[in-house]
C-alpha cells in the first residue's frame, strides 16, 4: 500500500504561526489546518481599531474571511468548499455563534460537511474570533495543482 502524504505552506496566505502546514494530502484526504481571518501581510479581516485604540471585531467579516482562505487553500490541490467532508470550528465566544451560522449558512446547507463547533478560551492572537480546521475528500483523479498525483 503506497501513501500520498504531501503537506505545504502556501505563499499566497499568512504564513502559519509555528511550524505546520496550511494543508496535507493523505491518501484521498485533504487535511486543513486550523485557519484565520488573518492576511498574508499580518493583519486580519474583521478587525477595524479607530485612532482612540477602540477595537471593533465582526464575527460575519472573520467568517466570511475564513471560509475564502480554505476555499483558497482547497483550490490548490483541485478540491473546493463542496468537496469538505468535516469541519470543526473553534469560537472564542458563544456570543459570536449566531453571527457565524448566519454566515456559514450563505456557503452550506444540510448537504454540506459534518460540524463541530466548541468555544474555546482563546485563539492565537487577541483579535481572532474564530478559527475552522477542515477535513476535504479528493479521490486521485481530481488531483490538480502542486503536484500531488497519486503514486499507487
Amino acid at each position: 500500500m503506497s501513501h500520498d502524504a504531501a503537506a505545504r505552506v502556501l505563499e499566497q496566505l499568512a504564513i502559519p504561526r509555528g511550524r505546520f502546514p496550511h494543508l496535507k494530502v493523505a491518501g484521498d484526504f485533504v487535511y486543513v489546518s486550523g485557519t484565520s481571518s488573518r492576511r498574508p501581510d499580518n493583519t486580519f479581516d474583521g478587525v477595524e481599531v479607530d485612532e482612540m485604540g477602540t477595537t471593533n471585531l465582526d464575527i460575519r467579516a472573520q467568517t466570511r474571511a475564513v471560509i475564502d482562505n480554505i476555499r483558497s487553500i482547497l483550490v490548490e490541490v483541485g478540491a473546493d468548499l463542496s468537496d469538505l467532508v468535516q469541519v470543526t470550528s473553534y469560537l472564542v465566544s458563544m456570543n459570536d455563534f449566531g453571527g457565524y451560522n448566519e454566515v456559514y449558512a450563505e456557503v452550506f446547507d444540510e448537504t454540506g460537511p459534518t460540524r463541530t463547533t466548541v468555544a474555546v478560551h482563546q485563539l492565537p492572537h487577541p483579535h481572532l474570533l474564530i478559527e475552522i480546521q477542515g477535513v476535504a475528500y479528493l479521490p486521485p483523479h481530481r488531483r490538480t495543482a502542486l503536484n500531488l498525483k497519486d503514486h499507487s
